[in-house]
């Protein structure tokens, strides 16, 4: 349901609006829409539609929910860094070929949501290894929030991130309403949400949604850096490390420290919790095989 911005801007909107110019229909195949390439124990995962500022169609988002869950279960990989490539990180949801207003019954858009936006938001949440997002350009709507779901944001100076839903008349989706409260209070998330206004790299950090801004041309180094050093750590605590903490701000203090305590218990069955250990005993750097 998140909108990709109009194709052309209107008197209520400003010219510098993420604009995708795609066709309505992909002639490209799936695979190079969405680019896989893993190595030295990091996958990164590149949108690849760049004459639409990579906005998302069905088939694409499904495809990354596929990528993250292999990333998940594959021991080969250690973290993920997601990208795009072009001016746009990502810039929404495609709509073009969407059942009309007047063609649904009660209950669709909800089900679409659950099943759509939702679902691919929490393939982020839950992916059992490190994501960086590595904002090359606009990220608007969903595109906004898959930034947001992931564990660490780098963004180029000239990234930008667009609440774009008011300006469609539309509720956010896709957990933004979960998300943005947690990153930046309730406050700053309704003046996103209610204006709609681009925010600026240098402003998203300030702000506390994204961890550091980067020249552009340093962009995919610098990501390449943090995801190398992620995929050298210990994987099973990372991941039980990620959960932990996406998981506090839903929680008491009892249910926060049960769950502290079942995930030291969880880990400590390891090898890279054995393999630390002995290190520090030993006076060595840990090499840690992600086990």
């Amino acid at each position: 349901m998140t909108p990709a911005p109009s194709p052309r801007p209107t008197a209520a909107e400003p010219a510098d609006s993420a604009e995708p110019t795609g066709p309505a229909e992909l002639a490209e195949p799936l695979d190079s829409l969405i680019l896989r390439a893993t190595d030295n124990g990091v996958a990164q995962l590149t949108l690849n539609r760049p004459d639409a500022l990579n906005a998302l169609t069905r088939e694409m988002r499904e495809r990354l929910i596929g990528l993250l869950a292999d990333a998940s279960a594959d021991p080969d990989v250690r973290a993920v860094v997601l990208t795009g490539t072009g001016k746009g990180f990502c810039a929404g949801a495609d709509l073009r070929g969407a059942p009309a207003v007047g063609d649904r019954v009660a209950g669709d858009v909800a089900r679409m949501i659950r099943n759509g936006a939702q679902r691919f938001i929490a393939a982020v949440l839950d992916c059992e290894k490190p994501v960086i997002a590595a904002v090359n350009g606009t990220a608007a709507g969903i595109g906004a929030h898959l930034a947001f779901a992931c564990d660490l944001v780098l963004a180029a100076e000239s990234a930008r991130f667009i609440e774009v839903f008011v300006r469609r008349g539309l509720v956010p989706d896709g957990g933004g309403a979960y998300l943005l409260p947690r990153l930046v209070g309730p406050q700053r998330a309704k003046e996103l949400m209610f204006f709609g206004d681009a925010v600026p790299a240098a402003d998203a950090a300030r702000l506390g949604l994204v961890n550091r801004v980067v020249p552009d041309g340093e962009l995919a180094r610098t990501a390449r850096e943090w995801a190398e050093r992620l995929a050298a750590g210990p994987t099973r605590a990372l991941a039980l490390t990620k959960a932990l903490v996406n998981a506090s701000l839903d929680a008491d203090r009892g249910a926060a420290f049960a769950a502290e305590a079942t995930a030291q218990e969880i880990n400590m069955t390891t090898a890279d919790a054995r393999e630390g250990v002995a290190s520090f005993v030993e006076r060595r750097r840990p090499t840690f095989q992600g086990k």
